[in-house]
C-alpha cells in the first residue's frame, strides 16, 4: 500500500488484510464509522513510523462484521462504540458491552 492510501475491502478479507499490516509492523490509530448515503462506511486507518494507510469497508447497516480485537487489542473500545452509535453488529469483540458502552437515550443515534 501507498501511504496515505484507503483501500476498500470486502468484510469477508478485513481479517486478512488487518492480519498483513499486523505482520508488517503497523500500528492501529484509529476506527471510525460514517452513514454514507444508504451505506456505511467504516474505515480502519494504521501507522507505521510516518506512514499511514486504511482499508475501508462499504457496507449495508445490518451487514455483520468480524473484530479485530484479537489482532489489535484497543480496537474493542471502537468496535464497541461503532456498534452502540451506528447500530453495526460486529460479532466476536474480545472485551463486548453488548450495547452499553454509553449510556443513551436512542439506540443506534447515528444510524438514521
Amino acid at each position: 500500500m501507498i501511504d496515505g492510501e484507503i483501500m476498500q475491502v470486502e468484510p469477508e478479507n478485513l481479517v486478512t488484510e488487518v492480519l498483513k499490516l499486523k505482520h508488517r509492523d503497523y500500528r492501529i490509530v484509529q476506527i471510525c464509522a460514517a452513514k454514507a448515503g444508504d451505506k456505511m462506511e467504516v474505515t480502519y486507518s494504521f501507522g507505521k513510523e510516518y506512514k499511514m494507510v486504511g482499508l475501508r469497508l462499504v457496507i449495508s447497516p445490518d451487514t455483520e462484521i468480524v473484530s479485530i480485537s484479537d489482532i489489535y487489542e484497543p480496537a474493542f473500545l471502537y468496535e464497541n462504540e461503532i456498534h452502540d452509535l451506528f447500530g453495526i453488529p460486529i460479532k466476536m469483540i474480545t472485551l463486548d458491552y453488548h450495547g452499553n458502552l454509553y449510556r443513551i437515550k436512542q439506540e443506534a443515534p447515528f444510524r438514521e
